[in-house]
Parts: C-alpha cells; sequence; structure tokens
C-alpha cells in the first residue's frame, strides 16, 4: 500500500485513489508472493507519422532487438551535418553530461566501490546505459592472424554519453538509407510519399529506431530507466530503476530535440494526438521491461520485489487505460498480462509474455491513431510536468 501511494500522485494514473486501494487490496496476496527490477535514453525526433492504413505491411511495425552493438556504432559526429540543432540540445542534457560527471558522483563512486568497479567506462556495470561504446579496433590476435580470444573489452571504448545512437540504434547499417531521399537534389522537404515510406522501411529494418514509430523510442527509454541488473541493484545499491520515470514528461521537456518538421526553425511541440499514443506506448513498454526485469531476478531482493510491483503498477495503469479507450490491442496486451504469474523461477514464461506484448507495442504504434484516445487527455502530463 505505501509503495503505491508514493507513485499515485508522481505518475498519471487513470484509477481513482479508492479503486486503486481497492485494486491493490484485491491483489495483496499476489503482491506479498511476487518479487523482481529495474538509466538513461533519449527522447523523440519528430518525424512524423506515416498513415498506420497506408499499407498493410507497414514498415513501423517491426520487432527489433535493443542491443546497441559497438561495432555498428558510428557516433554523434555522423548526425551532426543534418542534425546539428538537435545535436545542440543534446548537448545541454544530462544524457551528454553524463560522460563528463558520472564517475565523479559520490553515489556512484560508492556503487563501483561495492562492485569492485575500477573504471566505469570500460570494466563496469554503467556501460550499457550510461556510455555510447563504440569499438575502435578489432579482436586481440596472433601472429597468424587467428582471433587470440572474443574479448573486445580493449577494443571497445565510450565515445559520449547517452546519444543519438543509444536511442536511436547503431546507424552504421542504416545511415546511407537514411540520408537518401530519392536522387541528387532531392530533399527531405521535396521527397516523394512513396520514397519516404520505401526509406522508413529499409532504415528501420537494417536496425534504425525511427520515431515514426513511437514505440521503438520507447523501448530504449524503458530498457534502460528500469535498471535491468540485478546485481547493480541488489549488490551496488544502484536504485532499482527510476521509479517516476512516465515517457512524456521526461521527453518532452529539456530533452525534447524536434526539429525535423520545422526544418530546423525551431524545437517543435508534438501534437495532442502524438502525445497521447506515446503516453499509451509508453505504459505498453514500462509493461514490457518491468516484466523482463521480473524475469531476470534470482533472489527475493530489493531488485525483484521492485520489478514485481513495477510490472503490476504499469499492468493497473493500463487496465484503467483500457476502461476508457476499449482498444483491441490493449484489451491483448492485458489479456498476455494475465496469462503469467508474476514469481521467481518463471523466467521463459515472463519472457515469453513481454516478447508477445513488444510485438503489440509496436502495432499500437503503428496503427492506433492519437485521434481515437481523446478520452486520455486529462491524463497526459500538461507542460508544467515536463522535466
Amino acid at each position: 500500500m505505501k509503495y503505491f501511494r508514493a507513485f499515485a500522485y508522481q505518475l498519471p494514473i487513470l484509477l481513482s485513489k479508492r479503486d486503486l486501494s481497492l485494486l491493490i487490496m484485491k491483489n495483496l496476496q499476489l503482491f506479498n508472493s511476487i518479487f523482481i527490477c529495474g538509466l538513461i535514453a533519449l527522447s523523440v525526433i519528430t518525424l512524423g507519422a506515416v498513415n498506420a492504413q497506408e499499407s498493410v505491411n507497414d514498415p513501423r511495425n517491426v520487432n527489433w532487438d535493443l542491443h546497441v552493438d559497438p561495432s555498428a556504432v558510428l557516433g554523434v559526429e555522423s548526425c551532426e551535418k543534418c542534425h546539428a540543432a538537435e545535436i545542440q540540445t543534446w548537448k545541454a542534457t544530462p544524457h551528454h553530461d553524463t560522460f563528463l560527471t558520472l564517475h565523479r558522483k559520490k553515489e556512484a563512486q560508492q556503487i563501483a566501490s561495492k562492485l569492485g568497479i575500477s573504471s566505469f567506462k570500460t570494466d563496469s556495470n554503467c556501460v550499457q546505459c550510461h556510455y555510447t561504446m563504440k569499438q575502435v579496433g578489432g579482436l586481440p590476435v596472433s601472429t597468424n592472424g587467428s582471433a587470440i580470444s572474443n574479448d573486445l573489452s580493449h577494443a571497445v571504448e565510450a565515445i559520449s554519453g547517452v546519444s543519438c545512437e543509444s536511442c536511436h540504434g547503431p546507424a552504421k547499417d542504416w545511415l546511407t538509407v537514411h540520408n537518401d531521399y530519392g536522387g541528387p537534389g532531392v530533399t527531405r522537404l521535396t521527397e516523394s510519399k512513396e520514397h519516404r515510406h520505401s526509406r522508413l522501411s529499409q532504415s528501420i529494418k537494417s536496425g534504425m529506431r525511427n520515431p515514426a514509430n513511437l514505440y521503438l523510442v520507447a523501448q530504449s527509454c524503458y530498457r534502460c530507466h528500469t535498471v535491468p541488473d540485478e546485481e547493480l541493484v541488489n549488490v551496488g545499491g544502484h536504485n532499482a530503476g527510476s521509479l517516476d520515470f512516465e515517457i512524456v514528461s521526461w521527453s518532452q521537456g529539456l530533452v525534447r530535440h524536434n526539429f525535423v518538421q520545422t526544418d530546423g526553425k525551431f524545437n517543435a511541440e508534438n501534437t495532442p494526438e502524438r502525445l497521447r499514443v506515446m503516453f499509451i506506448a509508453g505504459m505498453i513498454a514500462d509493461l514490457e521491461y518491468s516484466m523482463r526485469a521480473t524475469a531476470s531476478a534470482t533472489e527475493k531482493a530489493t531488485f525483484g520485489i521492485t520489478s514485481a510491483k513495477r510490472t503490476a503498477r504499469a499492468a493497473a495503469r493500463l487496465k484503467s487505460a483500457q476502461s476508457k479507450l476499449n482498444q483491441p490491442i490493449l484489451k491483448e496486451v492485458l489479456e498476455v498480462f494475465a496469462s503469467v504469474q508474476l514469481k521467481l523461477n518463471n523466467r521463459e514464461p515472463l519472457i515469453q509474455a513481454a516478447d508477445k506484448i513488444h510485438k503489440l507495442g509496436l502495432r499500437f504504434a503503428a496503427s492506433v491513431s492519437g485521434a481515437d484516445l481523446a478520452a486520455i487527455n486529462d491524463y497526459i502530463p500538461p507542460k508544467d510536468k515536463w522535466k
């Protein structure tokens, strides 16, 4: 009860306090038996969504792994020519500054000491979420040219904090396609509708998390903001995720960098319709990644307990949203959640459920119009709540 009261104010919740209390009391026995949870992402560059009804093979409805492969990372410089305004905005955010400041923070040093970390940017649990890692050399080789080992630790280095590729995917395989508007002299503004559709499709298939589908970016946020590292939490004492994280309020303030639609003239706000889709996509991503964190827990301790509670909370929020929206895809998401138990030693069922929710989240963002989500307007964080 205390846990849920703490977050009823911090996170927009569609249930009344009375209804939430009833829900918690009805499930108190379940919460006492469950466990298992969860640092930084980027934000959303608005490219404008393609009409979801244009094609049954919508390029946005794709399942992609979130792993950032250091061998495919190019660095901020590869984005700066076309996205200079976005880069300047990024440089004023904690995502950028973590490269220079994390290792100096007392709390981070205490965590490092507990985990035996000697270098934040190489030998640590920190590199998955706080830094952009790039392969700067090949595998160590012997005199005959064969690899001595598969250890890339000496060939990979942190090149920046949480940067473009942390959220939009390593660019090596998609940058050329992303930059091709259809031939010499053709610009983003004069690109044909058909070519743009093809370009988006090919770039996403090549690994880009393009915000044409908001779920692709939401995944990047929640992957780190749920802190999916049991040792980091239970041994290091790291917090079990950004428990007040909500995608609209955290992405539309300081880190928003929507210059594409205005041809670089100003940092545009998203439309109410797009914010509605973002809000629900964030809820689904929260459920998916909290469930993944729950699945990875091996002991009934802070990480496991917090993850399970967060998973249950995310499901409760979605259920209350569904009561107002009556969306078929949300119904499927909730059915998947109801089909699995939040408990230790239940990894495979939980991962399978999270995989299903992942696909449904992509489908939701690709096919549901924000115009059909007006019933949740009052629950979307207003501007004065944007961080």
